[in-house]
């Protein structure tokens, strides 16, 4: 049996956490900022209680066997409050998050090898704070080495699609792709269905079609069909379908749209590659949301 911590109880830590415990073969530790009782999912494989153990401070942590961090990639330096306390004997860290610097991070609070940057495409809803929705499959991807296949290892016995290959790099481009089209909703507060409108569809064409250019600059394998394959990804999902950056922005926090298009935009100045959409997206996300992390805190 594993000691699996999990950091940040949000829809991707909620689920994953309920996943893991359900399989009976780990004893998980979710790490939060509040008590929490229980755990309410519903997959598409059923809806049950998860009620793993709880930490609401940092120096409450012991070492585990494995770290996985949820949280979104702008708390990382939050997350990392944790780490010292469960990682103290080494135990690998992996980074469940979305965007392309995994690594780079978390790299002032620990060794590179012991970092585990992980692609993590769960469609996934927190509908209250302690109640979840998956929507769909959950895939994985890690690096095929020793410590991915032992991250592949920790999700048997559940329908999580966790696998590894040999290019982790195009993989996390490839859902970067996803995730810079997904800016859309977030700016105009509409689901998925929007993705439905012409106009639409060919705004989501040119912002992954920026994002592929400056992935190929950074050495991702990346086909030029991918912009049409992530419109009609899109297109085929539940039209009420809310991703986490909307999601952030109805509920007022701070968004990840750093992460997701920012990174499209510092990259592609540092390659020389021109994006426009991308850094129009960003300008517009970062008006609307300025303050939205002080008011964030206030609440707390």
């Amino acid at each position: 049996m594993s000691r699996i911590a999990i950091v940040g109880p949000g829809a991707v830590g909620g689920v994953v956490a309920a996943w893991l415990e359900k399989t009976g073969r780990h004893e998980i530790i979710l790490c939060a900022r509040r008590p929490i009782g229980e755990l309410h999912v519903d997959t598409p494989h059923g809806s049950w209680t998860a009620r793993p153990a709880v930490l609401t401070a940092p120096e409450q942590a012991t070492p585990v066997d494995w770290v996985l961090v949820t949280t979104k990639a702008y708390d990382s330096a939050g997350a990392a409050t944790w780490l010292k306390g469960l990682a103290a004997n080494g135990a690998p860290v992996a980074i469940l998050q979305n965007g392309v610097e995994h690594r780079e991070r978390f790299a002032a609070f620990l060794p590179a090898a012991q970092l585990v940057p992980v692609m993590v495409d769960c469609p996934a809803e927190r509908i209250a704070p302690t109640s979840f929705r998956q929507r769909g499959t959950a895939k994985m991807v890690v690096q095929d080495d020793a410590r991915g296949r032992e991250f592949v290892g920790l999700f048997a016995g559940t329908p999580i699609e966790a696998s590894v290959t040999a290019d982790l790099k195009s993989a996390v481009w490839r859902k970067l792709c996803t995730n810079a089209a997904g800016v859309i909703s977030g700016l105009v507060l509409q689901p998925t269905a929007v993705m439905q409108d012409e106009h639409i569809g060919e705004l989501s064409r040119q912002l992954v079609r920026e994002c592929i250019a400056v992935g190929r600059a950074e050495g991702a394998v990346l086909d030029d069909s991918l912009a049409e394959t992530v419109l009609q990804a899109y297109r085929s999902a539940p039209p009420d379908s809310i991703n986490s950056l909307h999601a952030d922005r109805l509920a007022g926090r701070t968004t990840e749209i750093d992460a997701r298009n920012g990174v499209i935009v510092r990259l592609g100045r540092k390659h020389g590659i021109s994006t426009p959409c991308n850094q129009m997206a960003v300008a517009l996300i970062e008006t609307m949301t300025r303050g939205a992390g002080s008011a964030e805190l206030s609440r707390r």
